[in-house]
């Protein structure tokens, strides 16, 4: 039967923000929705055509393709409100005019003006939290002025229903409030009409953060539909649900995977900072020893920008032991029986991949909410190791050595090891039949259908 429900999605254009909202769209559309996926023109061509079959694409005008000039921060994210909120509208309209008109549409929470649009054209919304619970409730407090900034040195911040937070336990546009003022505005002003909704979804499950959890479903209709990666990594519920279908770059599989199999169950280091972070020339020459020095095999994704900052010798040296790329398959590499740890940047998409996959990290945050999380992989979660920064700021070689030794075959290593496979469960458990975020979702639904 098809559907009659037909929801819109808008995702912020960048690949940690679009996957999610996309394993999230497959999951509605399992369910019967019918489900438009809205992208802008910025990525349109990113999105690869396996994507889903279960779901309608549309392309927006961002404005992106009429750019002649090097844009500041604040130039973008002013002419991608002004110009998506127009081709938005259009769309809806447009939409309206269909057999099946849309109700709802999904927006990301970095886009509160959506909901806006939305309601101008008779439907309504919901923000999509892609960050953990713990950095929006953090961004809240900041909204609410509850955050005295700038810290003072060597000072902690206590916050209801999480743990003391040190200065370098929080996000990062909080304490170095200087150097992204615009984009502090925006993940502040995440907050800015959320009086309105009805519902507020976030990309967490309730066992990993339930007193942040709690804290939040007492102030808003919080609804946990995590973790969003690739059904076949967790519930299996979703048929032919292997990858998120959407590669900004281009990865490199038969070669990563032919490698791991030739190595020992549990004895490599998967390195990779993400689709964002550029790490200066010191800090690449103090992880390209650190690794080598650690003995251990190890995979690095290295984007093809960063390179040229890698050691002269170092590909040539490291044949042996290493293999460097410059993308892959995230989940297939953690899913690899050799991986024994992850040395991440600690973005929340490579955490709850890695919880979700039992892989325990060696923490290596560079900024926005990988601090936070960081705090959370070592001290709440115990799944892993955070590096110690020097006084200059750069993770050194012997530190970066001694924490994976710890983590691939310390005493603490095997401590994390079971609580990986722990999270790991509870993960599965959350997105199974009748678990807490399959349960969200399904409600999610329902009320959708019937409204």
């Amino acid at each position: 039967m098809e559907s009659k429900t037909h929801i819109l999605l808008l995702p912020y254009p960048i690949q940690g923000h679009i996957n999610p909202m996309l394993q999230f769209s497959k999951r509605l559309a399992s369910k019967g929705l019918r489900v438009t996926f809205i992208t802008t023109t910025s990525v349109r061509n990113s999105i690869q055509a396996n994507a889903s079959s279960s779901i309608n694409f549309e392309t927006i005008s961002d404005g992106s393709e009429e750019v002649q000039i090097v844009e500041t921060t604040y130039q973008t994210l002013e002419r991608f409100e002004s110009k998506v909120s127009q081709s938005l509208a259009k769309l809806i309209e447009r939409n309206n005019r269909s057999k099946y008109p849309p109700k709802f549409v999904v927006y990301d929470s970095f886009l509160p003006w959506a909901l806006d649009v939305a309601r101008q054209h008779g439907l309504d919304g919901a923000p999509f939290f892609t960050q953990p619970c713990v950095v929006n409730a953090i961004y809240y407090h900041a909204y609410q002025g509850a955050i005295q900034m700038p810290f003072e040195e060597g000072s902690s911040i206590s916050l209801p229903s999480m743990p003391s937070l040190g200065i370098n336990d929080m996000p990062s546009f909080l304490h170095d409030t200087g150097s992204y003022p615009d984009v502090l505005k925006l993940v502040v002003n995440q907050f800015s009409n959320l009086q309105d909704v009805n519902w507020l979804l976030c990309n967490t499950f309730d066992k990993l953060e339930d007193e942040v959890v709690n804290w939040m479903a007492s102030h808003w209709p919080i609804k946990t539909i995590g973790p969003t990666i690739p059904s076949i990594y967790l519930d299996k519920q979703l048929e032919d649900d292997k990858e998120y279908g959407l590669n900004l770059f281009k990865p490199n599989m038969d070669t990563c995977m032919k490698w791991l199999d030739t190595k020992e169950v549990g004895s490599v280091v998967y390195t990779s900072f993400g689709s964002l972070a550029a790490l200066g020339e010191e800090q690449m020459e103090e992880i390209t020893w650190g690794l080598k020095n650690s003995n251990c095999d190890f995979l690095w994704v290295v984007r093809e920008s960063e390179v040229k900052k890698l050691p002269k010798n170092f590909l040539y040296e490291t044949t042996e032991k290493g293999l460097v790329v410059s993308w892959c398959s995230q989940l297939e590499v953690l899913d690899h029986k050799a991986i024994g740890c992850f040395m991440t940047h600690c973005g929340w998409n490579s955490t709850l991949e890695a919880l979700s996959l039992g892989v325990p990290m060696v923490a290596m945050p560079q900024w926005t909410d990988q601090p936070t999380n960081a705090k959370f992989i070592a001290d709440v979660w115990k799944v892993g190791l955070r590096i110690k920064l020097n006084e200059k700021g750069i993770a050194t070689k012997e530190e970066i050595e001694l924490c994976i030794r710890e983590v691939i075959e310390g005493k603490r290593g095997k401590e994390m090891k079971r609580n990986s496979l722990k999270w790991k469960n509870l993960a599965k458990e959350a997105m199974d039949k009748g678990g807490s975020s399959d349960k969200n979702i399904d409600e999610f639904v329902a009320r959708l259908a019937h409204s």
